[in-house]
């Protein structure tokens, strides 16, 4: 790939993803345990998974003789650091379309691991093993990122090795259009994220924290994690301003002729000043580097919202809902800004950092989060009404949820608070598993 010639190809990506159409995409992690004793699953038994599934028009992916994935005609299966099994949909129209892409893959997964004594549960994070028992897969990616983030906070082992998360895509038509959603689902990521806590369990007993996942990226690399830039809560914010963001991030490494090169804490921007060891930065390097960017709300030829806590299966499309009725919908946008007039960057970076222990049982300035939750749901739930797709159905778990003042994590503690230490027995009396 050709050397970077002006920085214009930077941001040239973002203005390639500008589209009419208004498509919605769901990565979806879920982790695999063995069914006799809830300790996740080791790689080689996940693979066998993954090779068994039947479709002819299916293509394990390699990296040199070790499985990291599959092609899938409705999307691509991935192995992360810790053996978490992800699949990325190809993005749909509908809801009702990634509700049976996820149906048909959980079933068909489930299947095939009950053959294996492993099955899938639909949490945050690990609830038995910790990141010291579960090794990292033969992914050089992965084993950069085990050497440099350690550096940088405590807890990026427990983030790659043990939690699980729902990510949600959605299309921009401009670059003001994304800048708006931007904005709008960095402002409501805090919220919406307590509102899907559900990893309260870690090593066999209770953390203290309703979302141990959200707590672990608080504690993984706080310049590339977060909500960006205290800019965008305040003034106009470009794609010429995201680009900047990313050039005072260090870059992890780089990768030149097949191999993995270290870059320390050199940053984009003096990478693209002065070169690293004889090499210069192409678009595959600028790539590579947003890839390792892991804001709350990211920047792609899309906009991703990753924030939430993986979910038991009548909870995973309720995340793409609550998304798909705010950033479609111009007067919805508005509606949340309204919701937050008068708060600022520092108002949503405290949320960001206290709904990882309390969830929505807190305030935000005079108002109670579970109140401020059963308002965003009303403004999604209008939203996809008057598209009159039928998809406020998806919206109705987590509903039940908020209008009960509880989240999934607060459920869960409900049932083992008295217990010292948790075993496989109550783990799966939580009726946790995805099939």
């Amino acid at each position: 790939m050709s050397i970077i010639a002006t920085k214009d190809e930077l941001t040239e990506i973002f203005y390639s993803g500008c589209k009419t159409e208004e498509l919605i995409g769901l990565e979806y992690e879920k982790l695999p345990v063995y069914k006799e004793n809830y300790k996740a699953a080791d790689y080689f038994d996940v693979v066998q998974i993954i090779f068994d599934m039947e479709n002819e028009d299916k293509e394990v992916l390699f990296e040199g003789k070790n499985p990291i994935g599959m092609m899938m005609p409705y999307g691509h299966i991935s192995l992360e650091p810790g053996t978490q099994t992800e699949i990325s949909l190809n993005p749909v129209k509908n809801i009702s379309e990634l509700r049976k892409m996820i149906d048909d893959y959980n079933a068909e997964t489930a299947e095939i691991a009950a053959k294996y004594g492993i099955c899938w549960v639909g949490l945050g994070i690990q609830p038995v093993s910790t990141f010291e028992k579960i090794n990292v897969i033969p992914k050089k990616r992965y084993t950069r990122m085990t050497n440099y983030l350690p550096k940088r906070a405590k807890l990026p082992f427990v983030m790659m090795r043990e939690t699980a998360g729902i990510q949600v895509g959605l299309d921009y038509s401009s670059e003001e259009d994304a800048m708006q959603k931007l904005k709008t689902a960095l402002k409501l990521s805090p919220l919406v994220s307590a509102m899907f806590a559900n990893s309260p369990v870690r090593n066999s007993r209770l953390s203290g924290a309703k979302s141990f996942r959200a707590y672990s990226w608080l504690n993984t690399d706080e310049q590339r994690c977060g909500l960006i830039s205290e800019k965008i809560f305040h003034d106009d914010f470009s794609f010429e301003d995201y680009k900047n963001v990313l050039f005072d991030i260090p870059m992890i490494f780089i990768e030149k002729d097949g191999k993995y090169i270290d870059t320390g804490d050199l940053t984009f921007g003096e990478y693209y000043k002065h070169g690293f060891e004889g090499y210069f930065p192409t678009l595959e390097d600028w790539q590579t580097h947003m890839s390792l960017f892991f804001p709350d709300v990211r920047l792609k030829t899309y906009l991703e919202i990753r924030n939430h806590d993986s979910q038991k299966s009548e909870l995973i499309t309720a995340v793409p809902a609550i998304w798909k009725g705010i950033l479609y919908n111009k007067d919805a946008q508005d509606a949340i800004d309204d919701m937050f007039k008068g708060a600022e960057f520092k108002d949503f970076e405290e949320l960001r950092y206290l709904t990882p222990d309390y969830g929505l049982d807190m305030k935000f300035k005079r108002y109670n989060l579970f109140d401020l939750a059963k308002e965003v749901l009303n403004i999604s739930k209008q939203s996809l009404e008057q598209m009159k797709t039928g998809e406020e159905c998806y919206l109705e778990p987590i509903f039940a949820y908020v209008n009960k003042k509880i989240t999934p994590a607060d459920e869960i503690i409900s049932k083992l608070k008295d217990l010292k230490t948790i075993t496989a027995t109550n783990l799966k009396d939580l009726k946790l598993e995805v099939k």
